[in-house]
């Protein structure tokens, strides 16, 4: 009977949490979004608006903590703060996708930091004006997805993709797009790849918000070694195009499957 009881007490907050989010999210996209829009300068608009929702979602992650609900451990902090303290040109940051909140971890953690959304979220009424203000969607021509990309990074924003493109099962034979391997050619920038792994299923696939289990989750977030693009393509001068952006792929996914300090 206390187990049923934790279950349930467990799932009523995460429902809790989850009806603030939506209230936090359209509040964001509704009111503060287009003031930001009419009142920043065009050149201060894309900062603030990040700020915005780094700042929000660092806090909803908190809370998510403090709650008891998940706990956040990051595998090697120093690498962490070598992204967050990163000027100048930004980075791609490549994540495996094994819960809905993945996304908000991540811009919880990194300012200055905006992600590719799926051509669905602009249908979401909680999140479509987040994603249609700030956000890449990745429906776009490809030709002004990679151009508009290359701009944010120059800007020095980071952007985040999850290249499996939906959240993935435990035991998943892991299948990536080849947009990041794509995009990092040709903007130069170079992959920074970040597994995600939690202690036990949580906000997985094809599982009810509600099922949130009997202890925190606990997520570990591993940065692992860096995939420098420069270096890449002198090594494989050889290679096609196609072939060269495989060998990058490929290398993305090896080492999301990878945790290691």
């Amino acid at each position: 009977m206390e187990i049923i009881n934790t279950r349930f007490f467990r799932g009523v907050v995460v429902l809790l949490l989850f009806a603030f989010f939506g209230i936090g999210a359209m509040t964001i996209g509704f009111c503060l979004f287009p003031v930001i829009c009419i009142f920043a300068p065009v050149d201060k608009r894309r900062k603030l608006c990040c700020d915005v929702i780094h700042n929000a979602w660092s806090f909803f992650s908190n809370t998510m903590q403090k709650t008891g609900t998940i706990r956040l451990k990051l595998n090697n902090p120093s690498e962490f703060e070598k992204i967050i303290n990163n000027k100048g040109c930004g980075k791609i940051i490549v994540a495996n996708h094994p819960s809905f909140i993945d996304i908000v971890l991540l811009i919880g953690l990194f300012p200055n930091t905006v992600c590719m959304a799926k051509k669905e979220l602009k249908k979401n009424f909680f999140m479509r004006n987040i994603v249609k203000t700030l956000y890449l969607i990745n429906d776009e021509d490809n030709d002004k997805l990679v151009k508009d990309a290359i701009g944010i990074m120059q800007e020095g924003f980071n952007i985040v993709i999850f290249p499996t493109g939906t959240r993935t099962t435990e035991d998943e034979n892991l299948k990536l797009h080849k947009g990041a391997a794509f995009l990092a050619l040709h903007s130069g920038c170079d992959i920074i790849p970040i597994n995600i792994s939690c202690s036990y299923k949580f906000l997985a696939k094809n599982q009810k918000v509600y099922d949130a289990g009997v202890e925190p989750v606990e997520y570990l977030l591993t940065v692992n070694e860096t995939i420098k693009i420069s270096d890449f393509i002198r090594r494989n001068s050889s290679l096609s195009d196609i072939q060269l952006r495989n060998r990058v792929n490929n290398e993305i996914k090896e080492k999301l499957t990878k945790v290691s300090v």
